[in-house]
């Protein structure tokens, strides 16, 4: 089973498609060159070091208070 992370951008270096963004207190580089529009304090959903497409605010909120409620992540970073 493969798993896609929402995640917001809170940096981005857009020559190089390349954005910080974060779970909770976690930061990660991922490219961004398969997803077009995208900005800082977007969400994207990510998997395996890149962002796979742009998803609302709401829907990442939705999505990861599930997975804390799964165990998958800690309750504080939803």
């Amino acid at each position: 089973m493969c798993l896609a992370l929402p995640a917001r951008i809170v940096a981005m270096d857009k020559a190089a498609d390349v954005a910080t963004v974060a779970i909770g207190e976690v930061r990660k580089e991922v490219s961004v060159a398969l997803v077009e529009g995208v900005d800082i304090d977007d969400y994207v959903l990510i998997h395996v070091g890149y962002a796979l497409n742009k998803i609302s605010e709401e829907e990442a909120q939705r999505t990861l208070e599930l997975f804390a409620k799964a165990g998958l992540l800690e309750e504080e970073e939803a």
